[in-house]
């Protein structure tokens, strides 16, 4: 069974996860067979590799992990594979497939500049 992970950031402020959450709920929204679940760094709760660990309990065997970050900064590059190794002790059996930071997608990049140029025409 394949499964979607959002790999957030977190912040103390519970709030702050509404849109990753709003994300979460409009993919599950569009594609209900697949499971979808957000994860986080730090500060909020589920961590990726507690969820990654229980999805692999429930029967996902694949995990499409996509970081919600603008860009391959330090905890992408540094942070996030020692949470895989770390999923990776505890579940060997799950294969899972890393994705670019979806800041780094020129569709994502256009989307965001199409907001921005918008906001000034209706400014």
């Amino acid at each position: 069974m394949k499964a979607l992970i959002l790999f957030a950031h977190g912040a103390r402020d519970p709030r702050w996860a509404a849109p990753f959450e709003r994300l979460r709920d409009t993919i599950r929204a569009r594609q209900s067979d697949l499971r979808v679940e957000l994860a986080f760094l730090e500060f909020m709760t589920p961590a990726l590799p507690e969820i990654a660990v229980a999805m692999a309990t429930d029967g996902v065997t694949e995990i499409t992990l996509v970081p919600v970050f603008l860009g391959q900064g330090g905890h992408v590059l540094r942070d996030l594979p020692l949470l895989l190794e770390e999923i990776h002790q505890q579940a060997p059996q799950l294969k899972i497939s890393l994705q670019p930071a979806v800041g780094e997608s020129e569709s994502v990049v256009a989307a965001m500049a199409d907001y921005c140029l918008a906001k000034t025409e209706n400014a």
